[in-house]
Formats: C-alpha cells, sequence, structure tokens
C-alpha cells in the first residue's frame, strides 16, 4: 500500500506521522499521480499546528509534481504517461494521490520533477506577488522580507530581471550572501541593522510604494513605517505567528495606507488564471533569468525534521520530500 505522512491531531512536528493509505482508482474527472517530488512550503506548518484548521486526519502537505498513472472519465487534456505539477491541493505529502485533472499543470521539457515541487507554490506566488497584487515598474525601490527563503530567492531573480532596485531583509550574513548572489539589490540584516532606518536612507527618506512580507507578527509595524504615503503592504505569510489584532486607523495614521491580505488560491482560482501563472513562470524560468535551485531533499517518511529545519530557519531556499 502507498505511504503518507499524515497527523491525527493538529500540533508540532512530532505530530505528522507515516501511515499506509489507500489510493483507488480515479473518478470522474480525476488523475491518479504518482509523486517523484514533494514541495514543502509553511503553509504546511500552518496547517499541522491548528493556525489554520484542518479536517483530522489529514494528509499534509499542498504541492507536488511526478507522473500520471491512470485517468478517470471525462479526463482529456491529460493523460497515462504525462508529467505534471499542481499547488494547492491539501494532501501532497504522499507516494500516490488521486487529483482533479482541472488542477494539473503539464510540465514543459526542460523542467524536471524536483524543479517542479520547488517552484510551483513558490513561484507561482512571486508571480501574482508582483505583477497582479502590485504591478511593480522597471526603476521602483520595494521591500521584501525573508530574501534567503524559497519564495525570496526567486522574487530576487525576478524582480532584477524586471529592472527594480530591490531590498531584501534577512537574519544572517550567510543569509545575506545567499540573498546578494540571487539578485537582490540591497540586503538588510535585521539582527545587526534597523531595517526601517536603512530602508529610509536608501530612498532618502521617501519609503517605498510597496512591501511584500511574509513574516508577520514581528516585522509588521517597521514595515508599515517603510512605506511612503499611499504605500501598499501586502502581508502574505505568519512565519514568526500571525500579525496581532490592528486598529485600521493606523493605516490613516502612518500615510493613507492600503493592505492587503492576498492567497494564491483565489489568484490562480480559475483555469484561466492557472494556465496564465504558469506560463509566466515556466517563461521566466526557461529564458534563465530565474534558475531553480533544490536546496535539501529529505525522504517523505522524514518529513517532521523537514517542518522543524524550516520552522527552525535552517533552511535556505527550496526544499523537498522524495517518496
Amino acid at each position: 500500500m502507498p505511504k503518507a505522512i499524515r497527523y491525527h491531531k493538529q500540533g508540532g512536528p512530532e505530530v505528522l506521522q507515516l501511515d499506509e493509505v489507500t489510493v483507488g482508482d480515479p473518478g470522474a474527472g480525476q488523475v491518479r499521480v504518482r509523486h517523484k517530488a514533494i514541495g514543502v512550503n509553511f503553509v504546511d506548518t500552518y496547517q499541522r499546528s491548528g493556525l489554520y484548521p484542518m479536517q483530522l486526519p489529514g494528509v499534509a502537505g499542498n504541492e507536488g509534481a511526478g507522473v500520471v498513472e491512470a485517468v478517470g472519465q471525462g479526463v482529456s487534456n491529460i493523460k497515462a504517461g504525462d508529467r505534471v505539477t499542481y499547488t494547492g491541493l491539501p494532501g501532497s505529502y504522499t507516494e500516490v494521490r488521486l487529483v482533479p485533472a482541472e488542477r494539473l499543470v503539464k510540465l514543459p521539457d526542460g523542467v524536471s520533477e524536483e524543479m517542479a515541487a520547488s517552484m510551483t507554490l513558490k513561484g507561482m506566488t512571486v508571480q501574482y506577488l508582483i505583477h497582479r497584487t502590485y504591478a511593480v515598474k522597471s526603476g521602483e525601490t520595494i521591500l521584501w522580507h525573508a530574501a534567503a527563503g524559497g519564495v525570496g530567492l526567486i522574487a530576487g531573480q525576478w524582480l532584477k530581471a524586471l529592472g527594480v532596485n530591490a531590498i531584501g531583509t534577512v537574519g544572517s550574513e550567510e543569509k545575506a550572501a545567499l540573498a546578494k548572489a540571487h539578485g537582490w539589490t540591497h540586503v538588510i540584516n535585521y539582527n545587526k541593522e534597523n531595517f526601517v532606518e536603512k530602508v529610509k536612507s536608501l530612498t532618502g527618506g521617501k519609503g517605498v510604494p510597496v512591501v511584500y512580507d511574509s513574516v508577520g507578527k514581528t516585522t509588521w509595524e517597521g514595515s508599515l513605517d517603510c512605506l511612503r504615503p499611499r504605500g501598499l503592504m501586502v502581508s502574505f505569510g505568519n512565519a514568526s505567528g500571525p500579525v496581532p489584532p490592528v486598529n485600521i486607523g493606523i493605516l490613516q495614521q502612518k500615510g493613507s495606507l492600503y493592505l492587503t491580505r492576498p492567497t494564491l488560491a483565489t489568484y490562480i482560482a480559475s483555469r484561466a488564471d492557472l494556465e496564465e501563472t504558469a506560463r509566466s513562470l515556466f517563461d521566466v524560468v526557461s529564458s534563465g533569468k530565474v534558475k531553480i535551485e533544490t536546496t535539501k531533499r529529505y525522504k517523505l517518511a522524514d518529513a517532521a525534521q523537514a517542518h522543524r529545519d524550516l520552522e527552525g530557519r535552517k533552511t535556505t531556499g527550496s526544499i523537498v520530500l522524495v517518496p
């Protein structure tokens, strides 16, 4: 029987356990995929911990790439043998699973399953953030937290390709060097420098038009202080914990600011948006302007350790599970 990483209660990494599961034949509109690589992302830890309540027992994970084994009735756009990727479907930490065909994207030549599992969620997140949540323009200066993370390393390269003056924050000198090597124009080690003061210095006191923040609780107030009047605060993650309840009057006080809390699921909800987002990502990767690197691989059975390392800030870039 196939194996999967499940949690029967929500909590720390220790609740993740390797179970045998039953995976039947695909039903109408479904496809059975055998994973070659599985992406590990912060959203997985939010679901496991209970920050995002989930139905129990649950199979962990949200992103995977592999080969189609079988298709169900009515599926015409996917066939057995196709290499595919997906994101946003809870239950990916498993050797084999059933997936709705309409949520799969075929992999182009030159994109391996491991690359796909390292970039589908992260790369699509960058795509919607810099092209649709706030459409960055060449010559603009922006601020992005966690510049050495999986999303950050893709963002740095993509922003450089667009001619953006990108400021990224990190927590160590090692991560600063990594971020600089991946396109970030300026890198601030927030454990050595006050990132608000540094951003103001780099912008001549004006601040930035947009801040992209996946850290949450510990960077919230500073992020607002980095924005220029009528700037946009994009809060898209909670790596340090959720932002506490906010009196929205603070947005008025700090310069008629805008605030959004977007999610990838909304931006790829339609088939057309999913295909366009994937095309944009595959194009920039195929061009060589954005290179995807898997920095660490774990066995499926070691998913709990992958979560410990991710939450403990011991990882950089993209990490994957290998069934």
